[in-house]
């Protein structure tokens, strides 16, 4: 059985990282910078993540890191900044929630969001989604999955999401 990988975001920096969103209750100028970024370009450039980067870096995150990490850790940061309530729930399962007789997040957005490849688009994507979903996700575990966006976090999702069931015809 091959051993996980460990990640920046996993282990070492998931303390930082809660840290920081915790702080993010007070510094509510920083929150609202990040949460008016509609795109990781815009997260990036912006003082609140340039700020949120160098607590990072003096938290251990390496000053080498290539582009793609990069852009995990300013789509984990804009995305936290969404955040209100840290939840146990994975994603898939907060999303699929009933209000009604209706998932939080219907189906064909859950199917549209698992055919995202960049981190661009998941970014965008995701930042669209907390609003249905209360604001609401557990803070590590976004930050593992967008971190890790591939094909086996997305089957993860697709086997978490709770599908309704078909009537039969």
């Amino acid at each position: 059985m091959e051993e996980k990988k460990s990640t920046p975001v996993d282990v070492l920096f998931a303390k930082p990282l809660f840290h920081w969103w915790q702080g993010l209750e007070e510094d509510r100028a920083s929150r609202a910078v990040l949460q008016r970024c509609e795109t990781l370009d815009a997260v990036t450039l912006s003082d609140a993540y340039q700020r949120f980067y160098r607590y990072m870096l003096a938290c251990g995150w390496p000053e080498n890191a290539n582009d793609w990490q990069r852009d995990k850790l300013a789509a984990i940061a804009g995305l936290l900044a969404h955040v209100k309530t840290d939840d146990t729930q994975r994603l898939p399962i907060k999303m699929s929630e009933l209000a009604g007789d209706k998932p939080l997040v219907s189906e064909l957005r859950f199917r549209d969001l698992l055919k995202v490849e960049t981190t661009d688009d998941l970014f965008i994507s995701l930042r669209r989604v907390l609003p249905l979903i209360g604001h609401q996700a557990s803070i590590e575990q976004l930050a593992h999955d967008v971190y890790w966006w591939n094909d086996d976090i997305k089957k993860q999702w697709a086997y978490s999401y709770r599908w309704p069931a078909k009537p039969a015809a």
